[in-house]
């Protein structure tokens, strides 16, 4: 049943890449909130998992509701984490999601963070987590960059055997 709900996740932002247009440029820009999706796998991670938590899959999208000026530079903006996982052991807690720049086979630093820490975790329930935060704190420069270049960026999950994440995809835009 979790692995269905993931798998619709998967679809509708497929489904939702092929219907839209990449209408977001400086001379007209677009006002909707800018979509992003990637599937999470321990194999994506750098070095890949190897331990108890190789075994699980995850999505995630990730919304941007900029803000732009009059010439339509992006000025700032808040991002929504929408992210589940399933098929990783019982005992797994998520203590951090993000996004780093980085391509794939490349880690980078966090640049844009939800709440979630070693101190404020979320443990996996009937081995699957569904987590969302809305209103997510973003830099302007941080925003046009992942606008700019989904592909140069990605998105991990992090739990206290993998520390350096457990589950990563790299970014694509479908909205």
């Amino acid at each position: 049943m979790h692995r269905l709900a993931l798998l619709a996740l998967i679809v509708c932002s497929a489904a939702t890449a092929a219907a839209c247009s990449d209408s977001d440029t400086a001379t007209s820009p677009s006002n909707l909130p800018v979509v992003f999706s990637a599937v999470l796998r321990p194999a994506n991670e750098v070095p890949p998992v190897s331990n108890a938590e190789s075994t699980g899959v995850g999505a995630v999208q990730i919304t941007f509701n900029l803000t732009r000026d009059a010439s339509g530079a992006i000025t700032g903006g808040t991002a929504d984490f929408y992210f589940q996982a399933s098929g990783f052991p019982g005992d797994t807690a998520v203590q951090g999601s993000h996004i780093h720049p980085g391509v794939a086979g490349v880690n980078g630093p966090v640049i844009i963070g939800a709440s979630l820490t070693a101190a404020n975790r979320r443990a996996l329930e009937n081995g699957m987590i569904e987590y969302r935060e809305t209103g997510i704190v973003m830099s302007a420069a941080n925003a046009a960059a992942v606008v700019a270049n989904p592909s140069a960026f990605y998105f991990n999950i992090h739990s206290p055997l993998n520390p350096g994440g457990f589950a990563r995809g790299q970014l694509q835009r479908v909205q």
